[in-house]
């Protein structure tokens, strides 16, 4: 345009709105662009529920130093889409103001168990237990099986209790298999003291709630499972790699339960046979 119609740089900017220095700097991307943007695209293909921050979180945990505007500027310019975001849900206040929801103040304070329920591509039904620690978001157990009765209920509570310790409080809704007599007892001699919701109150039960709409959200509408052999392992890896792996927002884009390598046992130079 300068040589053409024998105007000024100044003006030409001008006219066209630019800045003169972009006439005179070329524009010089990042070298690592476009190794960045495989990588976010690689992650939110694989994770096709989580958003930037989240995405952001993973790709910290590969190694890459990278600020959270750049992934959202990546997100954007490659039309990524943001998973939409759930209501905002209330809490059950009493007349007098009280909050009715016992807050968790320490792991093993509060655990909350509930069931979800999905179907194998035969379209028979299997039931999960999911049980989780509300204070650290860890999940513990997810029980998957054809039926699940307040026996085997009490069964998967024993190996948890014998693993982890016996929490002080243990909520749930009012389900048959929570609030049977056998159950109620056993707890009641280990100490542990329940917690039951309102009829018709889920958010009573929020942090076990969330957990099984993560659960259904990021996995269940995601996978066809032919055997329930499948969906026992299949299951399994999902909740290791939510403890271990998966960013949560609550615990500032950091699992809840994160794997720790362990130095190999140092050898005494004085062994035999082990050189110094």
């Amino acid at each position: 345009m300068v040589k053409t119609l024998r105007v000024s740089v100044r003006r030409a900017c001008r006219v066209i709105g630019h800045h003169r220095s972009t006439q005179k700097k070329p524009l010089q991307g990042r070298q690592d662009e476009r190794a960045l943007t495989q990588a976010v695209i690689r992650l939110a293909e694989q994770y096709g529920r989580y958003g930037y921050r989240r995405i952001t979180a993973l790709l910290r945990a590969e190694g890459w130093s990278v600020n959270v505007k750049r992934v959202y500027r990546i997100w954007r310019r490659e039309g990524l889409k943001v998973p939409m975001k759930q209501p905002k849900r209330g809490r059950l206040w009493l007349n007098d103001g009280s909050c009715v929801r016992l807050r968790p103040q320490y792991r093993g304070h509060v655990w909350s168990y509930d069931f979800v329920q999905d179907r194998t591509h035969d379209g028979k039904i299997y039931r999960m237990l999911c049980v989780i620690d509300e204070y650290s978001r860890q999940c513990l157990a997810i029980r998957v099986d054809r039926k699940l009765n307040s026996k085997l209920v009490l069964e998967t509570l024993a190996d948890l209790f014998i693993e982890h310790g016996p929490p002080e409080h243990i909520r749930s809704d009012n389900g048959p298999e929570f609030i049977a007599t056998a159950l109620r007892e056993w707890l009641g001699r280990l100490d542990v003291k329940t917690l039951y919701i309102a009829p018709g109150s889920p958010w009573e039960n929020g942090y076990c709630e969330s957990f099984n709409s993560k659960l259904r959200d990021e996995f269940l509408d995601r996978e066809v499972l032919y055997t329930l052999k499948e969906a026992q392992v299949l299951i399994e890896a999902w909740k290791r790699h939510y403890n271990t792996a998966r960013p949560h927002s609550s615990l500032g884009y950091r699992p809840p339960a994160p794997e720790t390598l362990l130095p190999a046992p140092l050898m005494p130079p004085y062994v035999e046979g082990v050189p110094a």
